[in-house]
C-alpha cells in the first residue's frame, strides 16, 4: 500500500511557534483582524503589541481566513506534493474557523482530509498539532495520529488569567464566564474550555498574584493525574511574569517532557487585551 503524504494545516489561533511551523513545513491559514480603515493578517501583517497599543482608540473585530489565501494554501500543499491534509484547529465552539475549512476543502477536492477539532484555544490547541508534527516525524501512521489526538484533546486543558474581562465581553466570547465579576470586586477568574469548547469559569480568586497561584496548582494538580504530558506558558504582553510562572511549573512538575513558552496572536489579543497568562496541559498518548 502507498504510503500517504499528510501535511498539517492550522488556523492561526492554534499559536503554533513559527520556529515549530518552519521545521516541520505546517502551513497555517491566518485569522484575519478588521479594523475601520484596513485588514489585517494575523501574524503576517499586524503583531499582538500593535494590537495592544490601539485597544484604546478601537478594539478591532476578528474573523476567519480570507478565502482566497485558503485557497492559495491547498494550491501549495497539493504543489509540493501531499496528498492527505490534518486539519486542526482552535474550537468549534470559539470559531467558526474549523467549519469553514472543512467546506472548503471538501470543494476543493484534490486531496484526502481529516478534521480535528481540538475543542481548545492558542496553545492550548496548538499543542495537538506538534503532537501531530511529531508523530508523523516518527513514521506513525494516520490512524495512529488521529486516534492520539482523540484522546489528547479530550484531556488537554488550558487555563488562563485575564487582567480584564472587558475585551472578551465586548468581542462577545464570554461563554460562560459572567464579565461583571472582574470589575466590581476585583475577582480574577480562572477561565478554561469545557467539553463543549466554550469559555468557562474554573476558579475565582481576589487579585492577579493570588489567580495566577491558583491557576498554577490547578494546572500541576490537573498534569499530574496522568503519565505523560507537555506544559506551556503563553503570555499576552506579560513576557516577565510568564517566565516566572514557568520558573514555578519547572519546579513542581519535573516530569514534564515538554516546556513551552510563547506569545498570544494579535487574533487572541483582540478579545483577551494585555496581560493575559495562560497554562497549557497537554496529555500525551501513554
Amino acid at each position: 500500500m502507498e504510503q500517504k503524504k499528510i501535511a498539517i494545516l492550522v488556523d492561526s489561533g492554534s499559536d503554533v511557534p513559527s520556529d515549530f511551523v518552519k521545521e516541520h513545513n505546517i502551513f497555517v491559514a491566518p485569522l484575519k483582524i478588521i479594523y475601520k480603515d484596513r485588514e489585517y493578517e494575523d501574524r503576517l501583517d499586524i503583531t499582538p503589541q500593535q494590537i495592544y497599543d490601539r485597544l484604546g482608540e478601537e478594539i478591532p473585530k476578528t474573523s476567519l481566513p480570507g478565502s482566497d489565501r485558503v485557497t492559495a494554501l491547498f494550491d501549495e500543499i497539493v504543489a509540493q506534493g501531499y496528498d492527505t491534509v490534518l486539519i486542526i484547529t482552535i474550537s468549534t465552539g470559539l470559531s467558526g474557523t474549523h467549519n469553514m475549512l472543512r467546506m472548503m476543502a471538501e470543494q476543493y477536492g484534490k486531496f484526502e482530509y481529516h478534521m480535528v477539532d481540538t475543542k481548545n484555544i492558542g496553545i492550548g490547541a496548538g499543542q495537538q498539532a506538534m503532537l501531530a508534527a511529531q508523530m508523523l516525524q516518527e513514521g506513525k501512521s494516520l490512524d495512529a495520529i488521529l486516534d492520539a489526538l482523540k484522546v489528547s484533546a479530550e484531556q488537554s486543558k488550558v487555563y488562563f488569567v485575564l487582567d480584564t474581562l472587558e475585551y472578551l465581553a465586548k468581542g462577545g466570547r464570554i461563554g460562560k464566564v459572567s464579565a461583571i465579576l472582574g470589575g466590581l470586586l476585583k475577582l480574577r477568574p480562572i477561565i478554561s474550555c469545557n467539553t463543549d469548547g466554550i469559555y468557562d469559569t474554573v476558579a475565582k480568586v481576589r487579585g492577579n498574584v493570588a489567580a495566577l497561584s491558583k491557576a498554577i496548582s490547578i494546572a500541576v494538580e490537573e498534569a499530574e493525574k496522568h503519565v505523560r504530558y507537555t506544559v506551556a506558558v503563553a503570555h499576552g504582553s506579560a513576557l516577565e511574569e510568564a517566565n516566572r510562572v514557568m520558573e514555578e511549573l519547572k519546579r513542581r512538575l519535573p516530569k514534564c517532557e515538554r516546556f513551552l513558552k510563547t506569545d498570544v496572536s494579535p487574533a487572541l489579543s483582540v478579545h483577551t487585551g494585555p496581560g493575559l497568562i495562560g497554562i497549557a496541559v497537554q496529555v500525551l498518548p501513554a
